[in-house]
């Protein structure tokens, strides 16, 4: 994974685990983790990334990613290094031609993602939100040849699942 990826991926881990209220604490937070940028290149990945800005019960802002508005928070975050290290994945079941893939707060996109480039050929397309993937598959193909096949990506998914 080149820097630049790298960065944006440790910068979701941080925006979907922490409540980061102002870019000095962004920079702070990634300088924890090993990146040392500029305002100015966070200013632009915060950009590519879509983040916005969000309030908390107690009326006070702070960043989020797209349309996680209502980002489910963990009470002990893990560093970003150590949450890239997992593939955040809980459980998955399936109803008919449809599955719902169940993962650790902030996981699901990445993991929808690499689901949907990894060229499975079960699997037609995923929607992910923060912690949930809902995965649609070929008609007519057995649960257990998914998992099978998302056993490329999700490499403890047979932990979880017969």
């Amino acid at each position: 994974m080149n820097t630049k990826s790298s960065r944006l991926e440790t910068l979701r881990m941080l925006i979907s685990s922490k409540e980061l209220c102002s870019q000095d604490e962004v920079l702070k937070a990634l300088a924890r983790e090993g990146f040392t940028v500029t305002q100015a290149t966070l200013s632009r990945d915060m950009k590519q990334l879509k983040v916005a800005k969000a309030t908390n019960m107690g009326g006070k802002y702070f960043y989020v990613l797209p349309n996680e508005t209502m980002y489910k928070r963990v009470s002990s975050p893990k560093r970003a290094a150590e949450m890239l290290l997992t593939s955040g994945f809980l459980s998955i079941n399936f109803s008919g031609n449809m599955g719902v893939i169940k993962t650790r707060p902030g996981y699901a996109s990445s993991l929808a993602y690499n689901i949907d480039n990894s060229g499975l050929p079960h699997v037609l397309g995923t929607i992910a939100g923060d912690d949930t993937i809902f995965i649609v598959v070929k008609a007519g193909v057995h649960p257990i040849e998914v998992i099978a096949e998302l056993k490329n990506v999700i490499p403890d998914i047979g932990l979880n699942n017969p």
